[in-house]
Order: structure tokens, then C-alpha cells, then sequence
């Protein structure tokens, strides 16, 4: 099983300071937290998209290709590249920019986006949320598999392309497309029915809850053709990691609180209290916060519920110090994933 981070680059106020750092200085952290994950042996970094002043990152493309010359292993993904308001020629060719930048780590993870602020920002109907994604969808993957030129016969939102070549092409052939759902069984099914791998955002509830839709994935997947070996699953969860519990939780809490509780005066959520983390953290939980061995524990329980290919922690929901997230970073990669490696060996 893969292990990674994924991160939104997040530049909300500090709990403790009330400052907000400035964009800029948040970008530079991301590539060196990207840096530092090649260098512990993490597998994957993912970048979410988003066009609002809490977070920094609105073209991941460009932070994951500034990091790609200065790693060499680690894969470098979106998490996510919101399709529905894009261009995907567009998209295309700055991941197979990054893909040869990169010598061939690039990957696009598409969603519809839980996040809306960009559908007015590029002149699109949330109406048409689901529609814009499907014909974008199609376009996408019509661009990846077409080495030469690209005909499309249009759609409602996009106009055909007739015999057109999309440059650059990428060294992977073809350039990963993941398909990250948020718990849609529709997104799920068209997933499995393209074979396209999924990733599931866990952020609530309890992981085991969500073993339905991965059988539905798979299910959706065997019934269009596909081999098992294509159908990969992936989880993003939010967590933290501190030598200990307590430093964990003391670093993690308050960030992490007054995320959640802005998010969820926008969104009509409740209020999210200490009871409520603890909550969240508890074994079953869908928070992955502690020591390495906690973190390890939690991870392997949802492969064995989920029976997972890649797990994605995601660092940071909130602000935190810097050199605390790098300490995360640091302990995932040298503590946490030897620990799971381990148990998922062979030989275990």
C-alpha cells in the first residue's frame, strides 16, 4: 500500500497569533514539505485546488512542477483538479507538463469540487454541477488516449475538436487519472464503469461505513470489464503526527477546530467541540491524530476494512507552525508507514 500526504495549502489565521501568513511564504513551505516527503520515502503528495483567500494553492500544477525538480521519486498529484470548471485540454497539458518535468510522476485526481467558488469565477451554472463534470470527464480521457490528434464531437458546455494535437504528451503512458468522490454512489459507479481508480475522501463518520461503496466501485468495475488490478482504491483523511498523544492533540486541536467550525458556519454543520474530536479520533473514528503507532493502527484499519492501494493523510487542516508539519511529515515517512509496510508484508 501506497502512503502519502495530501494538503490544501491552507493560510487560515493562526488560533494562537491570529495572523495569516502570506500566500507566497505558504507555497514556498508547500515545496519544501513536498521535498522533505521524497526524501523520508513517502510515495505520493496531492494538492487540492482551490480560489478562495484561506488557501494558496488555485494551480497545483504549477507548486507540484516547482517541486518536481527538486525530488525524485515521490509521485506528485492534484487532490483535486476540479474538472467541472476547467478546460481539460488545459488540464492535460499542465499535468503532461508536469509529468515530464517530473520524469514521469505526474498524476490528475478529478472531482466535482466540495468546494463552489470557482464555478462562478469561470462563468459556469452550478446547475449543471454533475453535467459539466461528465462532459469534461470525456473529453479528458478522449485527450489521454489519443497519442496523434483529438476529435471529440462537443458537448453542451464545450465545443469539438476536429483532428487537433494536444502537446505536450506525457512520459507516462497513459497519464494516471484518478476519479475522487466525496461518498456519491453515482460517482462511485461511473468510477468502477470507466475503470478509472477511486479515491475516497474519509473526513466524518466512521471508515468501515464506507465499505459499501468500495464493493459498489468494484462491483461497477468487474461488470464493464475491467481487471481487479486497475480498480485501485485510495483514502484521504485528516490527521496529524507528533512523537506523542499529547503533543499530537495540542498542536492539532485548535487549528483544527477553528477550521472545522468556519467551514461548518458556511456549510450549517454543528458545533465542533473537544468531545467532538475526541470523538473523531477514537479508534473508529475518521481522524488520524497521535503518536506513529496510533496513526499506523488507524491506517491499517481501514485497509482492513477497505482494502485499500494508497492511504493520503492530510496535512494540514488549519494552520500550525511549520516546523511542527514538517516533524509530521518527517515521522509519516521514517515511523508510520515502516510500521504498515511491515504488517502488510508477506512475511508479516
Amino acid at each position: 500500500m501506497e502512503i502519502g500526504i495530501s494538503a490544501f495549502a491552507e493560510t487560515t489565521p493562526d488560533p494562537e497569533t491570529r495572523q495569516t501568513i502570506p500566500h507566497a511564504q505558504r507555497l514556498r513551505e508547500v515545496v519544501e514539505e513536498i521535498e522533505l516527503a521524497d526524501q523520508v520515502g513517502l510515495d505520493v503528495y496531492g494538492l487540492g485546488e482551490h480560489h478562495r483567500p484561506d488557501y494558496a494553492a488555485s494551480a497545483p500544477a504549477v507548486v507540484l512542477a516547482a517541486a518536481a525538480t527538486r525530488t525524485s521519486r515521490i509521485r506528485l498529484s492534484s487532490a483535486v483538479t476540479v474538472l467541472s470548471s476547467d478546460d481539460p485540454v488545459r488540464v492535460f497539458q499542465q499535468f503532461a507538463t508536469l509529468d515530464g518535468l517530473s520524469g514521469g510522476r505526474a498524476e490528475i485526481m478529478a472531482g466535482r469540487g466540495s468546494f463552489i467558488e470557482s464555478f462562478p469565477l469561470f462563468g459556469y451554472d452550478l446547475d449543471a454541477y454533475d453535467e459539466l463534470f461528465a462532459e469534461k470527464l470525456d473529453l479528458l480521457l478522449q485527450i489521454r488516449s489519443s497519442v496523434d490528434s483529438v476529435t471529440w464531437g462537443g458537448g453542451k458546455h464545450r465545443a469539438p475538436i476536429a483532428g487537433l494535437g494536444v502537446y505536450p504528451r506525457p512520459v507516462q503512458d497513459p497519464l494516471p487519472v484518478w476519479i475522487a468522490v466525496g461518498g456519491n454512489p453515482q460517482s462511485v459507479v461511473r468510477a468502477g464503469t470507466l475503470g478509472l481508480p477511486l479515491a475516497l475522501a474519509i473526513i466524518g463518520g466512521m471508515p468501515e461505513q464506507f465499505a459499501p461503496l468500495v464493493q459498489l466501485y468494484r462491483e461497477a468495475g468487474r461488470r464493464a470489464g475491467h481487471d481487479e488490478s486497475v480498480l485501485k482504491v485510495a483514502t484521504h483523511s485528516h490527521g496529524f503526527v507528533a512523537p506523542t498523544t499529547r503533543q499530537a492533540t495540542d498542536v492539532h486541536f485548535r487549528p483544527y477546530q477553528a477550521v472545522m467550525n468556519g467551514l461548518g458556519h458556511e456549510r450549517g454543520w454543528g458545533y465542533f467541540s473537544h468531545t467532538s474530536y475526541e470523538a473523531a479520533r477514537s479508534r473508529r473514528g475518521a481522524l488520524l491524530v497521535g503518536s506513529p503507532e496510533e496513526v499506523a493502527e488507524k491506517i491499517l484499519f481501514q485497509h482492513q476494512h477497505l482494502g485499500l492501494d494508497r492511504f493520503m493523510l492530510h496535512l494540514s487542516a488549519g494552520t500550525m507552525p511549520h516546523a511542527d508539519v514538517l516533524k509530521a511529515v518527517e515521522l509519516l515517512g521514517t515511523e508510520v508507514a515502516p510500521l504498515v509496510r511491515k504488517e502488510l508484508s508477506p512475511t508479516a
